[in-house]
């Protein structure tokens, strides 16, 4: 069977590359690193690379969890096939790298190695020369670069794994704007790429079978073409604008349409600090408390009620400022990838967590279930609140998240890998972006130093009751309405009274 699998592998390598040379090497200037064949042999060789030093090391016979030494081997295990994944997501870049975000993202489901050294990948994506961005302005706009722009900083604001931006004025009207411009080699690559790493983890789940990352791969395929059309984040951007405007602090840039295209994105330009910028923030004298709430609330909205999530909250994506009246602002940039949560789920979503935030086993389980995992349901619990599950046990709102706890969680992670995968496979698809999305936002919060003060968790219990209890209101007799009403301001005003009675403890 494994023979076949890689006898179908390199067949796969072999059609990849024919493809890929007709397809790459005009579209990307004849550039070697667009090949089908090289991206693949890369991919293929560091592939076998990792499974044959899990072979050789972690799953060697003499190697068992018995041993004294055996947490170290472990460790170092997960290292080493970690930065081999690292060297080929900088080498193959593109989709590689989105991949590679996704992972070093999720510090409460996979070992700290893997986080810790995958993580760089949103601050180091490789910038594409300026020439090449032009080449594409060009080709979309259809006008030379310096007929659309009276100047373009040289230097990017920012680059990520499908695309970087540029500092521009535009020569019509002088104002200052951002120009998102795709990266030129990305849209050719992408389908190829999908195809060997999907043929690559098929081959993995075969050698270890309790290893599976076919869900990844299926997330990758449903939003990378999103992703590549600029004309979609467009309409998400304007969504968002729209469903958002009752939050004057909310700053969501506008679209110039004229000077966009599906490559090309140029948007309002804002300054402004990275919300992790603690520099920044304290220079401009910004309370990191009311930052953290201001995040809560928006990404509580966006999950409870709205059920349209921006999912990729990594700090380069989220700037705050202070305005003329001294009031301060967020910046949300970057709306290429939306979770849309359905109704049923959001309800279910929101009912879960209130049971977390409750320490009502029997619902958290109830509720888990509902959502597809019902045996493993408290690992599942751990996994959305961000919490061991003797904090979960004690009730998380009267225990603060601590820094032992935090190392505690993280330190457990390898040894319920096997079950993490195995819930990340059979779990409703909807929550799978939001524990990205929650692992994002927390990391934020820790930096901030706000994880432990639950400063976020106060608007989310009040957005959390508010789905609960008005979501039945729709169909319902006025008695019943009426019930539901005084036990939904019941449940308010003892999450109120909780939360005052919380920091006055904090300030004492």
């Amino acid at each position: 069977m494994l023979i076949k699998m890689l006898g179908r592998t390199i067949g796969l390598g072999i059609l990849s590359g024919t493809v890929a040379t007709a397809y790459s090497f005009y579209d990307n200037d004849f550039n070697i690193d667009s090949v089908g064949i090289v991206r693949f042999s890369r991919a293929a060789t560091t592939g076998l690379h990792v499974m044959y030093h899990y072979k050789t090391t972690l799953y060697a016979p003499s190697v068992n969890k018995s041993l004294p030494n055996y947490q170290e081997i472990r460790s170092k295990s997960h290292e080493k096939a970690a930065e081999l994944l690292l060297d080929l997501c900088r080498t193959n870049k593109g989709v590689y790298i989105k991949i590679g975000q996704h992972i070093g993202a999720l510090e409460n489901l996979f070992p700290k190695e893997y986080t810790d050294t995958l993580k760089v990948l949103h601050s180091q994506a490789p910038i594409t020369p300026l020439k090449e961005i032009y080449k594409v302005i060009k080709e979309d706009l259809k006008q030379d670069v310096d007929q659309l722009f009276s100047e373009i900083d040289p230097k990017p604001l920012g680059a990520a794994s499908l695309a970087q931006v540029h500092k521009a004025k535009l020569r019509s009207t002088g104002e200052s704007v951002a120009i998102k411009v795709q990266h030129s080699y990305v849209r050719g690559d992408a389908k190829i790429d999908i195809a060997i790493i999907e043929t690559l983890v098929n081959i993995g789940s075969y050698m270890f079978p309790d290893f599976k990352f076919q869900w990844l791969v299926k997330q990758t395929k449903q939003n990378i073409p999103k992703e590549l059309d600029f004309t979609i984040e467009a309409q998400n951007t304007e969504t968002i604008r729209s469903m958002f405007k009752h939050l004057k602090w909310l700053k969501v840039p506008k679209i110039y349409n004229e000077y966009s295209s599906t490559r090309i994105l140029t948007l309002e330009f804002f300054e402004g600090g990275q919300i992790n910028d603690l520099d920044y923030i304290n220079r401009n004298k910004l309370k990191v408390d009311e930052i953290s709430d201001k995040l809560g609330s928006l990404y509580s909205e966006m999950i409870f009620k709205n059920g349209f999530v921006h999912s990729d909250p990594h700090p380069g994506n989220l700037l705050v400022n202070k305005d003329e009246n001294g009031q301060l602002n967020l910046i949300l940039l970057d709306h290429g990838l939306y979770a849309t949560l359905s109704d049923s789920f959001r309800l279910t979503y929101a009912k879960l967590w209130m049971s977390i935030l409750d320490n009502n086993h029997d619902k958290m389980k109830k509720y888990c279930t509902k959502l597809g995992v019902a045996e493993m349901y408290g690992l599942l619990v751990c996994m959305v609140a961000g919490r061991t599950w003797d904090s979960v046990q004690d009730g998380i709102v009267t225990k603060k998240l601590t820094d032992a706890e935090k190392e505690k969680f993280q330190s457990g992670i390898p040894l319920v890998l096997t079950e993490t995968l195995y819930i990340l496979e059979t779990v409703n698809p909807q929550i799978l972006l939001l524990l990205k999305t929650n692992d994002l936002i927390r990391g934020i919060d820790t930096t901030l130093g706000t994880l432990s003060k639950l400063t976020s968790l106060r608007p989310m219990t009040v957005t959390c009751i508010n789905t609960i209890y008005d979501k039945p209101l729709y169909k319902s007799s006025f008695w019943t309405g009426l019930s539901i009403q005084l036990r939904k301001q019941w449940s308010l005003l003892r999450a109120k009274l909780f939360f005052f009675w919380l920091s006055i403890i904090d300030t004492a």
